[in-house]
């Protein structure tokens, strides 16, 4: 890749953002927030290609951050990975249809996190619920 792709990782568990470090830190451009409202503020004046996503999070769930930048014009197509213990068809279908356009499980496969990465922010932006109705 020649220019850097920009990701941010949102963990409140520093062992997490560790790991995203080590997987990540090299070959993207790489931000950590520890909370959802930490995410929020970096993104006031950070532009990111993708986002990644814990759900369970003290003072505000991963659910309610995606529903926040999903009405942000600037943030409602980066795409999100949300990387959970939850697997149950349920709680993918819920995630899905919040806006998250992957999910994968904890503990995370390096090797299939960076290829998730790869065909998430080379397929550019992907069309939503919204943009579908428009058009």
């Amino acid at each position: 890749m020649a220019d850097k792709k920009s990701i941010l990782a949102i963990d409140d568990l520093p062992l997490e953002l560790a790991i995203y470090r080590n997987i990540l830190g090299r070959q993207f451009d790489l931000h950590i927030a520890g909370s959802a409202p930490d995410a929020l503020k970096q993104l006031d004046t950070l532009d990111v290609d993708l986002i990644i996503l814990d759900i369970e999070m003290p003072d505000m769930s991963g659910f309610e951050f995606l529903h926040q930048i999903r009405l942000m014009p600037r943030l409602m197509h980066t795409p999100v990975i949300i990387v959970s213990s939850y697997s149950s068809t349920e709680f993918v279908e819920h995630a899905l249809s919040q806006g998250a356009n992957d999910l994968m499980p904890k503990p995370v496969n390096p090797a299939d996190l960076f290829r998730r990465i790869i065909r998430l922010v080379e397929s550019g932006p992907p069309a939503n619920k919204l943009t579908q109705l428009l058009l």
